[in-house]
């Protein structure tokens, strides 16, 4: 006889500024260790750079300076890690993804849309003792904040284009 299957999610968790967080596996394409990024003049805040990637730049967000966990620069320790969307059209730069975990659907708790930024914050995860936020990548950036990341994404690409090829 076939046993039930019990309903879970996967979901990374990760180190953000010492705050637990989590986000569902569907929304991490790849995790990759920090390498070196491009800063342009006009990054700044939590655009932490550009990755290039074959020759595409890459936004990355860091998580901390979003999300208000850190302020001002700040060197990542030797743990960083980037976090691709499934497209890597971004990636989110967080101290450290510690795990890949199911998480039980009774374990998460859902959290009112107005209770953070943007509804960033969509559940809480109950693991042990402690509560992860489980952050929705869709809700993380506001329409305008991708729109301006858009253009100092294609501003990156062409000036990475103007360059002769290595």
């Amino acid at each position: 006889m076939a046993q039930p299957e019990t309903a879970s999610l996967s979901y990374l968790l990760l180190d953000v500024a010492g705050t637990p967080c989590a986000l569902p596996r569907s929304a991490a394409g790849e995790v990759l260790p920090l390498p070196d990024l491009f800063r342009p003049p006009a990054c700044g805040g939590w655009l932490a750079g550009f990755l290039n990637l074959g020759g595409e730049p890459v936004p990355v967000v860091d998580l901390a300076r979003l999300l208000g966990l850190r302020e001002g620069e700040h060197d990542p320790g030797p743990y960083a890690h980037l976090v691709l969307t499934p497209d890597a059209a971004a990636a989110w730069l967080v101290d450290r993804v510690t795990d890949l975990v199911a998480v039980e659907a009774a374990a998460i708790r859902p959290v009112a849309a107005g209770a953070s930024l943007n509804g960033c914050v969509s559940a809480e995860i109950a693991r042990g003792d402690r509560l992860i936020h489980a952050l929705d990548p869709a809700r993380l950036l506001s329409a305008e904040e991708r729109a301006r990341v858009g253009h100092l994404t294609r501003a990156a690409k062409a000036r990475l284009a103007a360059l002769p090829a290595a």
